[in-house]
């Protein structure tokens, strides 16, 4: 099984960044892919989840700024930020989710400056 995230780097607040999360290993179409983050000295956060079938779900501080898109077909998972700002910096991690069975990428830092 791999997840491999890519696309993160340093934009400034206001900026976009278009992140991807490339699944290998697993029926990708089967599971909900998830993206969390992980700030400095903060939890794990859940950001967005695109179930199987497509629904979306988001954390209350990126409603309206960040989206996340699949396409079964490359077995690739994206989400598409806007609206950055600088509390969104941190690692950004994808997981492939269904049932009691989870899959966790490297993470990919995402860093907004002022």
């Amino acid at each position: 099984v791999q997840l491999q995230a890519s696309g993160g780097g340093l934009v400034q607040a206001g900026g976009s960044l278009r992140l991807s999360c490339a699944a290998a290993g697993f029926t990708f179409r089967s599971f909900a892919m998830s993206w969390y983050r992980q700030a400095p000295g903060k939890q794990r956060e859940l950001v967005a989840t695109i179930t199987s079938g497509g629904i979306t779900t988001y954390v209350d501080s990126v409603k309206g700024r960040f989206g996340i898109s699949r396409d079964n077909a490359k077995n690739t998972v994206y989400p598409q930020m806007s609206s950055l700002k600088p509390e969104d910096t941190a690692v950004y991690y994808c997981a492939a989710l269904q049932g009691f069975r989870d899959y966790w990428g490297q993470g990919t830092q995402v860093t907004v400056s002022s």
